[in-house]
């Protein structure tokens, strides 16, 4: 069989997958190069981002697709996962010294606060909730991490538990620490795209007693759909060196308490 034969003979949901992952990994994509890429009709792929866009994987503008978020949109969490991982890994490095053995922590779905976690190894005793079934995995491996795992409706787009019972979980508890991240920061106030995802971040600053907001440097300056809250909500905000000097000098302007990471 050769290869253009082998590419026709996927079905369209090997097919659908193989695109996400392909334009996941390059973050923009025109439908002419994917066409071009799997073998078939420009009509036939854009069936298929169609279907991912319904599924909340991509989204689809004139002539292409991207996994890039905007105001009323929030990547993927594969994507997300893999975009400014080592500026996630240094702001999570630098968070953590906020964390001493014996607290209570709250983390959200934030790909940045999961970057903690494997630092908890050396912080035992501790006890950490959260709805992120990744966070979820890896805080099951870690020996003297009592893991507190917040249900609500399971949602891909996420990778986590969200809804009424979510909210109804974090209102049952109270921590001694918050840690959230979220897609844009701008003046005095954070953003999110999701009216859902707002809801469970303002109730995780509810139960807890510090609150901690980790943020790399390519959502300041950015604003989208939901204000979350204010960051004087924030005991602190912790972003990373890549925050340019006009972003640093308008957080100080609105007079919150932020720390760079090095």
């Amino acid at each position: 069989m050769t290869e253009e034969q082998s590419d026709r003979a996927r079905s369209p949901e090997q097919r659908q997958q193989q695109i996400a992952d392909v334009v996941l990994e390059r973050g923009s994509l025109s439908a002419q190069e994917l066409a071009s890429m799997f073998g078939v009709s420009v009509m036939t792929v854009h069936r298929d981002l169609d279907e991912l866009e319904r599924q909340g994987v991509v989204r689809k503008f004139r002539g292409g697709v991207t996994a890039q978020p905007s105001g009323v949109f929030e990547s993927n969490v594969a994507f997300r996962r893999k975009a400014m991982r080592e500026q996630k890994k240094a702001i999570a490095k630098h968070a953590v010294q906020y964390v001493e053995p014996g607290m209570s922590i709250l983390l959200d779905d934030g790909t940045t606060t999961a970057e903690m976690i494997p630092h908890f190894a050396g912080l035992t005793p501790l006890r950490v909730a959260t709805f992120y079934l990744e966070a979820m995995r890896q805080l099951s491996e870690l020996r003297g991490v009592g893991l507190m795992a917040l249900g609500g409706d399971y949602d891909p787009l996420h990778d986590a538990f969200l809804g009424t019972t979510c909210l109804e979980c974090i209102e049952s508890i109270r921590v001694d620490a918050a840690f959230v991240s979220t897609s844009a920061l701008s003046g005095r106030y954070a953003f999110h795209q999701e009216d859902r995802i707002v809801a469970v971040k303002r109730k995780m600053l509810e139960v807890a007693e510090k609150r901690y907001l980790l943020m790399d440097h390519s959502k300041l300056g950015k604003v989208a759909l939901h204000r979350l809250v204010p960051l004087s909500e924030f005991d602190l905000v912790i972003v990373d060196s890549g925050a340019s000097g006009a972003d640093l000098a308008e957080l100080e302007r609105n007079d919150v308490r932020f720390e760079v990471a090095p």
